[in-house]
């Protein structure tokens, strides 16, 4: 084991510098805590050592605690996780103290934690035990705990301690949102004690630890006389901070994290106790999170099958296909967010469109959300314009000539963009990808007015493109391998992540989203109450609701949709009653959040008002209503089985995909790790039951898929069923 090394200088300063040879970032393993433990037990108890600074080898410090240690003391069950947690309470206790008289607080020897770089997770924690935190001057550095994010809390004392040192509400952004900080803005907010240039680092932390004094180890909270910074919970101050903290909590979560409720309860609790009391009840907490399987579902998709699907699980084995140059046609909204994104990411852009006033525009796009970061000092004026200078604004197909890539983003229309692939073919060479940006055009009729169809490929980004994560790549029936590579090399660089699916009418995003909203629309036609629809479905995890959601993409657009979707499907279109009210809200103006009119009221504007108390007079809400319950199944049922038919059809090939690409996609309740995940949380069988409730209720398209009626039957779940590459 060499994660840890140990070195003692001439001055009797000891460095442990943490480098873990087989990893681009330091993660932190059982074997290596082991190790840590040692090295500071031998720094402590050696009189020549006056001393520790604690460091990386690398040019970060650390990303957090490696997964398999978690998903190791999961398997062995509570008692597991909760000694697991306590040994390393023990362990960063004994740093705190530094062998110092537990009586005068004297005779303990300065640890400084000297972070290079980024430090995450277990990565803070473990400076946050030591007695001085010193981090390099690095503009890119990520300091904080972001465990929130992905459904567990900092178990490891970073709840505890953070709370003590700035204070539940100063605390609050750091643990229940995750927010992390550069540096500098570390320093401001008090996350560390000093920043210095990176080249001083080491030689400051020398310096600091030469110079301490008995009084610089003692923790506040370990002194007499310690309060909490902005009260304790029984102080008044205190007491409207937890109050307001349980409420903000309740009110961004609905309640369905556990993550969050258990970190407050850690935070609440330990504040009324003794600090080493405080630290057991934070490992008894962490300890209920991780065995809450909603925990185990959003690590595993928000992390280890994101950052899989990131690296190219599903990449076919062809060679690097890195773009070198971007050819955009349409520079609208989309084509210019693909641009811009593109420029950011080191990639000369050519962006065309009809008029050199709409290239322009487009271009002005990517300036202004420069400007933006200017502002809030992301960019400086020189990355601005090395930004600016990649893309090439022009009407001349010309311009395309030494693309490797061309991804088309003009209007929904099958003509327009036949139009647009034949002027890229005769611009192009043999050797260019095309890929179109759409959302429910199949990719194989499309592809037909390419003379290379193997090059044809979909890329489906979701708006606004700067800020929607995930990409969907459609291949179609005669995309080649080749294609499929370059696109998704194309996402890596872009930094976003990819799922890939195969082709099919509305592919798997909206394939599922558009249910959901269907769903919330047909009751509202059924004379459920509309505020019922949109809170029963934020209250089981669901970033918007239904009726919202369609305000924010815009009816006509909806209608548009059902349209085409009722001439390509016939008499076997589903969705009658949806059209119904879709048609009536369009026909009465009402666009959506664009027209300041749709389900929702807006102000001049823009501002969200309520719900449309015009609905009510066309659709009455009914006498009885339905209990939450079944609102939320209909609202989840919707979406999920058209998961599982996706991947019954060979649209989806990846439950990891599936899971992924929900969440990213359109937000679905992030808490459950996604659709699939979900299912195997409640159980096949439990599914079946909940889909037979319902079809007899409310119809046919709540019929359990064969594939799900199976597993029912077996009493097997996706996971366990899916292949060691297909689940994490």
């Amino acid at each position: 084991m060499t994660d840890f090394t140990y070195a003692v200088d001439a001055d009797g300063v000891a460095t442990i510098t943490w480098d873990v040879k087989a990893k681009s970032m330091n993660v932190m393993s059982t074997a290596g805590f082991e190790l840590l433990d040692s090295l500071i037990d031998k720094a402590l108890a050696d009189p020549a050592v006056k001393g520790v600074i604690l460091t990386s080898g690398k040019k970060d410090f650390a990303g957090g605690m490696d997964l398999n240690v978690i998903a190791q003391m999961r398997a062995g069950g509570a008692q597991a996780i909760f000694d697991g947690v306590m040994q390393m309470h023990h362990v960063l206790r004994k740093i705190e103290r530094a062998g110092m008289d537990p009586k005068t607080k004297k005779g303990g020897k300065p640890i400084v934690a000297a972070l290079p770089g980024t430090a995450l997770g277990i990565g803070y924690e473990l400076p946050l035990s030591c007695h001085r935190i010193i981090a390099a001057d690095n503009s890119k550095a990520k300091i904080g705990l972001p465990e929130i994010m992905v459904g567990i809390f900092p178990g490891a004392g970073g709840t505890t301690r953070l709370v003590r040192k700035l204070g539940a509400m100063m605390a609050a952004p750091f643990l229940l949102e995750g927010k992390l900080s550069d540096p500098k803005s570390a320093k401001a907010a008090g996350l560390v004690d000093e920043v210095v240039a990176p080249e001083d680092l080491l030689a400051r932390a020398k310096e600091w630890v030469l110079t301490a004094k008995d009084a610089d180890l003692v923790k506040p909270w370990d002194d007499k006389g310690y309060k909490m910074p902005g009260g304790a919970p029984y102080h008044p101050a205190g007491f409207m901070t937890f109050v307001g903290a349980s409420a903000m909590i309740m009110g961004k979560t609905m309640g369905v994290y556990p993550a969050a409720r258990a970190l407050l309860s850690a935070a609440y609790e330990g504040a009324l106790v003794p600090f080493d009391t405080a630290l057991k009840i934070e490992a008894r907490w962490f300890t209920s999170v991780l065995m809450n399987p909603s925990s185990s579902a959003m690590i595993r998709s928000l992390f280890i099958n994101k950052e899989a699907l990131e690296k190219g699980a599903n990449r076919p084995k062809v060679a690097d296909q890195t773009v070198r140059k971007l050819g955009v046609i349409g520079a609208g909204m989309m084509g210019a967010g693909i641009a811009y994104v593109s420029a950011n990411a080191g990639i000369d852009v050519v962006l065309i469109d009809a008029s050199q006033e709409a290239a322009d525009r487009g271009k002005s796009h990517s300036a202004d959300l420069l400007d933006k970061g200017m502002k809030r000092g992301k960019v400086t004026q020189a990355k601005k314009d090395e930004t600016l200078a990649r893309i090439t604004a022009t009407t001349d197909y010309a311009a395309l000539n030494g693309c490797d890539l061309i991804v088309e983003a003009v209007f929904e229309d099958p003509k327009v963009k036949a139009d647009v692939t034949a002027k890229v073919d005769a611009a192009t060479g043999p050797d260019t990808i095309f890929a179109t940006n759409t959302s429910t055009l199949p990719i194989t009729s499309l592809s037909k007015a390419s003379a290379r169809p193997a090059n044809f490929i979909g890329i489906h980004f979701f708006s606004p493109v700067d800020k929607m994560n995930l990409v969907e790549i459609i291949r179609g029936k005669d995309t080649s391998d080749t294609a499929v590579a370059k696109a998704l090399d194309y996402v890596r660089q872009i930094r976003k992540t990819p799922i890939v699916v195969n082709d099919a009418r509305f592919f798997y995003a909206n394939r599922c989203i558009i249910p959901y909203i269907n769903e919330g629309i047909r009751m509202v036609a059924e004379g459920v109450e509309p505020a019922l629809v949109e809170n029963a479905a934020k209250l089981v995890g669901m970033p918007l609701g239904p009726l919202q959601l369609v305000d924010e993409t815009s009816i006509d657009l909806g209608v548009k949709i059902a349209k085409a979707t009722r001439a390509a499907m016939g008499d076997a279109y589903p969705d009658g009653a949806v059209d119904e009210v879709l048609f009536w809200m369009a026909d009465k103006g009402r666009m959506g959040k664009k027209s300041n009119a749709g389900f929702y009221s807006y102000d001049a504007t823009g501002k969200r008002e309520g719900l449309w108390d015009g609905l009510s007079t066309q659709y009455p809400t009914a006498a009885e209503q339905p209990d939450l319950t079944t609102v939320q199944h209909r609202l989840l049922m919707a979406q999920v089985l058209e998961a599982v038919r996706a991947l019954e059809d060979g649209v989806l090939t990846d439950i990891r995909e599936g899971d992924v690409g929900a969440i990213l996609g359109w937000g679905f309740s992030p808490w459950s790790g996604g659709p699939f995940s979900w299912l195997d949380i409640i159980g096949a069988a439990r599914a079946v039951e909940i889909c037979d409730h319902l079809t007899a209720a409310h119809g046919a398209r709540f019929t359990a898929p064969k594939m799900l009626r199976d597993m029912a039957a077996k009493g097997e779940g996706f996971y366990a069923l899916s292949s060691g590459t297909k689940a994490a």
